[in-house]
């Protein structure tokens, strides 16, 4: 799958799943944004402008559906796919996920293929 030039953010205060998100986003062309919390990462999202945000939803700070609701309340940004990271995979977290603007739900750990297919899904028909 090829995604070049695709810029996606990653927003998770786990190293590991960073790390990993960056390794397989990386492999297929894109162009990846790393942030540790909802702070840093609304610092970067307008120097970078991420067609894609994936966000931990547990995140010291501020967490991801605060993070998203920000995200989704800037006219800039509201456009901009946000899926929520979880190891929890229930309807409550998925529903407040909804609630808080995001696009998709993904649980962790995301195998390659399904963080892949995510992008590629909220990116068809963009140039």
């Amino acid at each position: 799958m090829n995604l070049s030039g695709l810029k996606v953010m990653v927003i998770d205060d786990s190293n590991t799943i960073r790390r990993s998100a960056e390794i397989f986003l990386g492999q297929a062309g894109c162009e990846v944004i790393l942030a540790e919390d909802g702070f840093d990462a609304l610092a970067k999202i307008a120097d970078h402008k991420p067609d894609v945000i994936f966000v931990d939803i547990m995140m010291p700070r501020l967490d991801g559906y605060q993070t998203c609701s920000l995200i989704k309340k800037n006219a800039k940004l509201a456009a901009t796919p946000v899926i929520m990271l979880s190891s929890k995979d229930g309807l409550f977290d998925r529903a407040r996920g909804r609630m808080a603007g995001s696009d998709e739900y993904l649980t962790k750990p995301f195998t390659k293929d399904s963080l892949l297919k995510t992008v590629a899904h909220h990116t068809a028909g963009r140039s």
